[in-house]
């Protein structure tokens, strides 16, 4: 069973939302529902920073229905090889951060709501090391 792991975060890593669902739901589609968890605990939070993949009428609907700007970060066009995409690296990095817990190497969990429980705890874990 296949699983697709959303996540937000600010833009210094920390987890704000996750949602976590079989993997042949598009990731426009999933992205509905993390954006709508993230509405209801961060209600003041007005713009979102997304991967390429969440393009389309995904940024419509996350206007209309939650009012939050979605904006796209873009791989410049002229760019050759490998480049690190501004805001974007700060997923990664958060995902890198908490894949090094090892629950979370293999997915596990036989619910969702777990999968979700065990990378909220992972990314707890890491901000009781990483900050202050």
């Amino acid at each position: 069973h296949g699983r697709k792991r959303h996540i937000l975060t600010d833009t210094d890593g920390r987890l704000l939302a996750v949602e976590v669902h079989a993997a042949d739901v598009q990731d426009r589609d999933g992205a509905k529902g993390v954006l709508r968890r993230f509405r209801r605990a961060f209600p003041f939070v007005e713009h979102v920073f997304a991967d390429g993949g969440y393009a389309g009428r995904l940024v419509d609907w996350a206007r209309s229905r939650t009012h939050i700007v979605l904006e796209i970060v873009r791989r410049c066009p002229t760019a050759a090889g490998f480049v690190v995409l501004k805001r974007r690296w700060v997923v990664e990095r958060s995902f890198a951060w908490i894949m090094k817990c090892r629950r979370l190497v293999r997915d596990y969990a036989q619910l969702t709501a777990v999968a979700e429980a065990l990378i909220t705890i992972a990314a707890t874990a890491t901000l009781l090391r990483r900050w202050p």
